[in-house]
């Protein structure tokens, strides 16, 4: 058994696993086969069910996560937002890249057949939800919406921080599926750690979307890898985040820079992947004293347990290093076995650079840390030991001499990059793009918004084949509507 929320979370007896997964590879076939039309209604209907079941759920997961039920509600709209978002993108069709070229006899260098080329389901995924997000990512969160948008079965692993949670959330998007006329065997869900190891190399499962720590992640992904049959691994795992303030910005607006970090860093105790972990400021500034003056020791209460003692060993092993001085006190915080009190410490962007394995580390919860730099050029010095991230910030003027420079080299290592803004705060649009190079993820895709759905499907290519046996989408009457791309020309 699991035990992080200090309730017990059974694990998955061998004959429940082995119902669930055959049920899930015995779905795949009919799911592939469902047209959008179908599909998108299977989504709507969950979303359906699961705001049904609101008024239960939030307690539940109110009750595992200690977040507050105002926060928790908001989820849940996000949540069924999403996953009508991706029945409007199922039926709008173009994720499908549907594209033809008809024979030509007289192409060169040589007679072309007839060729079409759409997007299939890969088959059954895994997903690895997270817990600071038990529902937008959780067992009906981003993953589990844009796989079944794609056509796959769900075989859900629990997250041992909602035992409370997790049996009520999962009958609720089963109710909805049942409703929408879905196959048995779309979603289950199955726990326990060894088997989530097992379903990763389960043969049955064709891809995995995690969201969760490098560790874990990295130990998963490794196993996806060393299969018989490797299989994509969509991880999310760490990421720092880092906010760069320009002299001019500095100079122009320190006290409303210093609130608004603080307000972004300190958001959900700190527990957000999007949380700005490094903030880079002129050395001459204000801004590390307005930080040092602004924030509280008012505690805040985290997740569970685990990530409390990580919070502890990982920002005491970054304020103790000798080119970090505090801002702040302690961390500890006796109100309980879930408070901690913020922490931010101060170093410099030499110091950065010469010891970055040592102070270049995501600490989940409200730890940040200030680095003050001399120049510009030193700046983008420092820039060459960051790793990659889910975002980069630039703060800036309107007529400022360094935010183009800063932009573009801030967009090699970046997945979106932010420009007078923060980076908490993930918008679900065509637009977003919630990823970003390792350690940040370990793929070029978002797992937000619509192209999300682009992890779980693989392209088939269908030569001189007749009508009658092409999927609708490629048949030259289109009954699905679909747009597709004719010998090179969009229609």
């Amino acid at each position: 058994m699991e035990h992080i929320a200090g309730v017990p979370l059974p694990d998955t007896t061998t004959e429940e696993y082995e119902r669930v997964l055959s049920a899930a590879a015995t779905a795949a076939t009919s799911l592939a086969r469902a047209e959008p039309s179908k599909r998108s209604h299977v989504l709507r209907s969950v979303a359906d069910a699961v705001d049904a079941r609101a008024s239960e759920l939030v307690p539940l997961a109110a009750a595992d996560s200690s977040l507050p039920e105002g926060r928790l509600r908001g989820e849940v709209t996000r949540t069924t937002m999403q996953l009508r978002m991706f029945a409007d993108v199922v039926e709008e069709g173009s994720w499908l890249e549907a594209v033809i070229d008809t024979a030509d006899p007289d192409a060169q260098p040589a007679p072309r057949p007839d060729l079409r080329r759409m997007l299939v389901p890969t088959g059954p995924v895994a997903v690895f939800g997270a817990s600071n997000f038990p529902f937008a990512f959780g067992l009906g969160g981003g993953d589990t919406a844009s796989a079944l948008a794609a056509g796959c079965p769900v075989v859900a692993k629990a997250h041992p921080a909602q035992p409370r949670l997790t049996t009520a959330y999962a009958r609720a998007i089963d109710e909805g599926l049942r409703a929408g006329g879905a196959p048995d065997g779309t979603f289950g869900v199955v726990q326990g750690t060894d088997i989530g190891r097992r379903l990763v190399q389960d043969l049955r499962i064709t891809a995995v979307g995690f969201t969760g720590s490098t560790a874990g992640g990295r130990a998963l992904a490794d196993l996806a890898a060393a299969r018989p049959v490797p299989i994509p691994f969509y991880g999310e795992f760490g990421s720092i985040n880092p906010v760069f303030v320009t002299p001019a910005a500095a100079e122009e607006r320190s006290g409303t820079i210093a609130g608004e970090f603080l307000e972004s860093l300190l958001l959900g105790a700190g527990q957000f992947c999007t949380k700005p972990g490094l903030l880079f400021v002129p050395e001459q500034s204000s801004i590390e004293l307005l930080v040092g003056t602004a924030v509280t020791d008012d505690p805040f209460r985290l997740l569970h347990k685990g990530i409390r003692q990580s919070y502890f060993d990982v920002s005491r092993e970054i304020l103790e290093h000798p080119d970090v001085r505090p801002v702040t006190a302690s961390a500890q915080a006796d109100l309980d076995d879930l408070s901690v009190r913020p922490v931010i410490g101060v170093t410099d962007a030499r110091a950065l650079q010469q010891n970055s394995r040592a102070l270049i580390k995501e600490c989940f919860g409200p730890f940040g840390l200030i680095v003050t730099y001399t120049s510009i050029a030193e700046l983008h010095a420092t820039m060459t030991v960051l790793p990659g991230t889910l975002t980069a910030t630039v703060h800036g003027t309107d007529d400022d001499p360094h935010a183009a420079a800063l932009l573009n080299a801030l967009a090699r290592c970046a997945g979106r990059v932010i420009w007078n803004g923060w980076p908490t705060g993930v918008a679900v649009s065509w637009a977003q793009q919630h990823g970003g190079p390792y350690p940040a993820t370990n793929s070029v895709h978002t797992s937000v918004g619509p192209t999300a759905i682009r992890r779980f499907l693989r392209p088939v290519a269908y030569q001189s084949v007749r009508q009658e046996h092409l999927p609708p989408g490629l048949v030259d009457a289109n009954p699905w509507g679909l747009p597709r791309r004719v010998n090179g020309l969009l229609s």
